[in-house]
């Protein structure tokens, strides 16, 4: 298999929405061999991912606004030029936490995130209803969303 190089400008990057996040696919898993991938992500104020935990590592820098990560059993608010690493196997979530939305980059190695972000987006098109497909679409991909706190 090769790969070459490639551009992908602002307005031609692949985009989806997926509960209320806009998705924009930068660097696809297909050309890097399903290596890597790189995402942009919009996260209006409280949407997000709730805490989940995947096999494969995640790092994200936020370009604008906050986000309040949780990882393990802490909670940071990461703002614009902020960077955080979360290693595979850990729980992790995120929400949008600024008035304007939180624009980060999400780096995913190997590739996972795309087609779980696929499957949100064509399956889980009416909230709240909907919201009980997630844990299932995200086992699909390898991805375990924990039970809210009791």
């Amino acid at each position: 298999m090769s790969f070459s190089e490639s551009i992908v400008r602002r307005d031609e990057a692949e985009s989806l929405r997926a509960m209320g996040v806009d998705v924009h696919f930068l660097c696809r898993a297909e050309a890097t061999g399903g290596a890597w991938s790189l995402i942009e992500t919009v996260v209006p104020r409280d949407a997000g991912p709730p805490p989940h935990r995947h096999p494969w590592g995640e790092a994200y820098y936020v370009t604008e606004g906050t986000a309040e990560f949780e990882v393990g059993n802490r909670r940071e608010l990461v703002g614009s030029g902020d960077f955080l690493y979360v290693p595979g196997g850990t729980v992790h979530g995120f929400r949008g936490a600024s008035e304007t939305p939180a624009r980060m980059l999400i780096f995913d190695a190997p590739a996972h995130a795309e087609g779980f972000f696929r499957d949100v987006e064509r399956e889980v098109t009416e909230m709240p209803r909907d919201l009980a497909k997630v844990p299932v679409i995200g086992q699909r991909h390898g991805i375990e969303f924990l039970p809210p706190p009791a």
